[in-house]
């Protein structure tokens, strides 16, 4: 636990991951100020750089959550059309992913707001003021910021090898939720992530919403702190974190 929350604090940039002699509060606040003063100018005029801080800080604190936009436009203290804005250039600069949710023509009563990731979890963990590890894997970010680690860590293992990544969620008006559905030739695939070392088939128990979808169900699992891989249900199993 202590090691995995210490890569996930310093994050994965490569000076970062690379060296361990690297200051993690100076790269970042030095990441930030460049990453102001370039890329966020060259993608859009900005015109109150300290609001658009306040903005990524305001997103990151949302990582692994629902977007809600008139939220984060008030937190911001910015209107909502700039909020989306915004948001457009921390997509464009590779800063937010938002994960869409998987619906079909068939089933009508899935919500369709996507979920918001900030794509290293060092420099989320750097925004939200979390200053160890430690404190980190105790707060309450704890949970998100893991869900947020293991997604990105799938995203690079298709991005890495050139490949789109088909990725979704799925949460329906029941509030019942799968944290990640990766669906393949037409046949999905349900991923849960949870904090715990003791996996039980209820973690797994929405799986079985997707049946309304009348597609296809691969074998699901759940990606968790366990040591082993274990049967959770005929068709899922836990994945420990050392199989990402």
């Amino acid at each position: 636990m202590k090691e995995l929350y210490r890569l996930i604090w310093r994050g994965a940039f490569p000076a970062i991951a690379l060296n361990d002699d690297m200051d993690r509060n100076l790269f970042y606040s030095s990441y930030v100020q460049t990453y102001l003063q370039r890329d966020v100018r060259d993608l859009s005029r900005v015109g109150d750089a300290m609001a658009f801080l306040r903005f990524i800080r305001a997103a990151s604190a949302r990582t692994a959550q629902m977007l809600n936009m008139a939220e984060l436009a008030r937190d911001a203290d910015v209107s909502p059309n700039t909020a989306k804005s915004w948001l457009s250039i921390l997509q464009a600069s590779g800063i937010v992913y938002l994960l869409e949710p998987y619906h079909t023509n068939i089933t009508k009563r899935l919500v369709k707001t996507p979920k918001l990731y900030i794509l290293d979890t060092g420099l989320c963990a750097y925004l939200t003021e979390w200053s160890s590890p430690e404190t980190l894997e105790a707060g309450a970010m704890s949970g998100a910021i893991l869900e947020t680690w293991i997604l990105t860590e799938l995203l690079k293992s298709y991005w890495h090898n050139g490949r789109h990544a088909p990725f979704y969620y799925y949460r329906d008006k029941d509030q019942k939720e799968i944290d990640l559905l990766i669906v393949q030739d037409g046949r999905i695939y349900p991923l849960a992530i949870k904090k715990t070392a003791s996996p039980g088939k209820n973690d797994v128990r929405h799986f079985q919403s997707l049946e309304k979808l009348k597609l296809p169900i691969g074998p699901g699992g759940l990606i968790c702190l366990a040591g082993q891989s274990l049967p959770l249900s005929q068709s899922a199993q836990s994945i420990p974190l050392t199989a990402l």
